[in-house]
């Protein structure tokens, strides 16, 4: 029963000590797809601005 008892505490323990480095991990992980968002952003307003004029000639031309 002892072995037992010392078998869980110790499993508990290492559980909650892992628990706050998993909160860090995400943390970052979620950060670094923010800053990937961020700088991947400067390039999407120009791609629709040309989609979107290619498009309006394209209608224009068949009118």
């Amino acid at each position: 029963m002892q072995n037992f008892l010392t078998s869980l505490y110790v499993k508990v323990r290492v559980f909650r000590e892992s628990n706050g480095q998993d909160l860090i991990e995400y943390a970052l992980v979620a950060a670094l797809i923010a800053l990937a968002a961020t700088a991947g952003m400067s390039s999407v307003p120009t791609s629709t601005n040309l989609a979107f004029s290619t498009v309006g000639t394209t209608l224009t031309s068949y009118t």
